[in-house]
């Protein structure tokens, strides 16, 4: 890299951006942080404040963006909820910007990141899954690159570089099984928020944990995966790897099967993500060799049946997954708050799903309108749930 690069970072204080202002902190003279956009962890937006020195932050409430700028008076503009998180992504002199903020959340700022010409490093895949379409065509048009974050399409896009597309006959996504997979004498309809978030691999924010727990974090991946990379959804394989040592592996209609290893670590993906196309070195401890088992195990779907929902609004098509992930975030959500059982979390999916009308998902105000009344349908079967 001949230039300091600038980023925004979207969701600052979450475990993405966390890791992503660690690669910065790393590499000073390679980048340098223009806009930190965060939620509720203000202590540790103060402190990034302090040390990364961004000329613009946001907050979730006006309140704490007035705070933050009489403390920082002089050294930083604020801005606060949706608004303030679309002008850090879309603010003048940055080159990329971190997509980060979990959930649907994320998918206007990323748009207004690409309509300004910001070259994204996406980890929100929500914003992909609700509207992968209309965000790869307005990449297109605006001419700028999506350098996908995520560990499994972060291993998929070096497994497939310098290759024919017409040459793979599928790419395979590898998921860790989450902290159930072997876990056969676990009645899951009595889990608990706190078994759920146990992962054996990855350390991760609350959401992702829980949809890593049900697999359906894999399914929005399989989702992502066909909006990145153009795969129909048959040629899109999941497999358990307990190891979570294999990212993902791309085969060839040879039988070649090339795949992307390395530690359990997001900075080693999400430094791959901000130096493309250069490799930035020592990003994350090296894997050792010596002693290596790899194992590798077909999804079980009957135990864990998000899997195939998310298979099915993929092939649905339209604004169909913008609903699944509405749901999902919904359910989720009531199962932290510890107001419906693990496994209700698929049965309020698969009912808002399959009543779902299904339309076409055109512009951002079609996903946008699926993706509320999702959410009130889903909050609708939950209060069923309660009785």
């Amino acid at each position: 890299m001949s230039t300091i690069k600038s980023l925004t970072v979207l969701g600052s204080t979450g475990s993405i951006g966390r890791s992503t202002l660690d690669v910065v902190r790393a590499n000073p003279e390679k980048f340098t942080v223009t806009a930190l956009a965060a939620g509720r962890n203000i202590g540790l937006l103060k402190e990034q404040i302090e040390e990364f020195n961004p000329s613009y932050v946001s907050t979730l409430t006006t309140e704490d963006a007035l705070a933050l700028e009489s403390e920082f008076k002089g050294r930083v503009k604020a801005g606060a909820g949706a608004d303030g998180a679309v002008t850090a992504a879309s603010i003048d002199g940055v080159d990329m910007v971190v997509s980060a903020i979990t959930g649907a959340a994320g998918l206007m700022p990323t748009m207004a990141a690409i309509e300004a010409g910001k070259d994204i490093a996406l980890a929100n895949k929500e914003s992909m899954v609700v509207a992968g379409s209309i965000i790869m065509d307005a990449a297109s048009a605006a001419g700028v690159s999506i350098l996908p974050v995520d560990s499994e399409h972060s291993a998929l896009f070096q497994s497939l570089s310098g290759h024919r597309v017409a040459d793979v006959r599928r790419v395979i996504l590898t998921a860790s099984g989450g902290p159930f997979f072997n876990a056969k004498d676990i009645d899951l309809d009595y889990v608990t928020p706190e078994q759920a978030l146990n992962h054996p691999r990855w350390s991760m924010g609350k959401k992702v944990t829980i949809d890593s727990a049900t697999l359906i974090n894999k399914g929005l991946e399989v989702i992502e995966a066909r909006w990145l990379f153009g795969f129909p959804a048959e040629k899109i394989s999941v497999s358990i790897h307990p190891q979570s040592i294999v990212h993902s592996m791309v085969e060839y209609i040879d039988g070649s099967i090339i795949s992307q290893m390395g530690t359990a670590d997001m900075r080693g993906p999400i430094a791959y993500a901000l130096g493309y196309p250069e490799r930035l070195a020592d990003s994350v401890a090296p894997l050792g060799l010596d002693g290596l088992s790899l194992e590798f195990f077909a999804p079980d779907t009957k135990r864990f049946p998000c899997l195939t929902l998310a298979y099915s609004a993929l092939r649905v098509g339209g604004t169909g997954p913008a609903v699944l992930n509405a749901a999902d975030e919904v359910a989720v959500e009531e199962f932290l708050g510890g107001n419906i059982r693990f496994t209700d979390i698929y049965r309020v999916i698969d009912s808002v799903l399959s009543g779902a009308i299904v339309r076409e998902a055109a512009t951002i105000e079609d996903v946008l309108d699926a993706d509320n009344e999702a959410r009130g349908k889903a909050r609708e079967v939950i209060r069923t749930l309660r009785k």
